[in-house]
């Protein structure tokens, strides 16, 4: 049986020194626990654009081929976008991974049962697709290994999360704000 891990504690794992990796957190749980984890101008969080992480970024990484991007996001939003992941795997982008906090809810609608509570394989999904590199992490033990292979590879990766709520830390939230920003931090404003 696979474990649930920690989400914020996951988060901070795959973000330990981030260097200049280019990260897209997903909407509600993701963009908190990047934003109170690493919050830094080359984050892109994504408020009420529910399953569109993935391909922001896809539309990044094909924007900035020589900088490494990482999606974090939830399943509950990567379930809203699953064309991404065969629209992902036909552009093979060399600079994109997703990683998937998979808590199988949909957390900032109530709490209901995500499709992956109920069977639906992520990681197959996007093996699928066409995704050649993929992997279900199952303990703690395998995220530092994650985190080198998310910054080496296009790996598509999904991680049981457990549902707890730790307290919400809020970026910044105008979008005019963060994108400016996010502009400015990639030299394009």
């Amino acid at each position: 049986m696979t474990s649930e891990l920690d989400r914020r504690a996951v988060v901070a794992a795959l973000l330990k020194e981030p260097g200049e990796l280019l990260v897209v957190a997903g909407l509600g749980t993701a963009t908190y626990d990047v934003g109170a984890v690493a919050e830094r101008s080359l984050n892109f969080y994504l408020w009420g654009a529910m399953g569109g992480a993935a391909m922001v970024g896809l539309g990044l990484a094909l924007a900035q081929p020589d900088r490494r991007v990482l999606v974090i996001t939830g399943d509950g939003e990567m379930l809203m976008g699953l064309g991404a992941l065969a629209t992902i795997a036909a552009q093979r982008p060399q600079n994109l991974a997703i990683a998937v906090l998979d808590n199988a809810s949909y957390g900032e609608t109530g709490g209901q049962q995500s499709h992956t509570a109920l069977g639906v394989d992520l990681a197959a999904v996007a093996t699928g697709c066409g995704w050649t590199h993929v992997c279900r992490v199952r303990e703690a033990a395998e995220l530092d290994t994650l985190r080198r292979r998310l910054r080496e590879e296009p790996l598509f990766a999904v991680i049981p999360v457990s549902r707890g709520e730790p307290s919400r830390h809020l970026p910044p939230r105008d979008g005019a704000f963060l994108s400016s920003r996010f502009r400015a931090a990639l030299g394009v404003a």
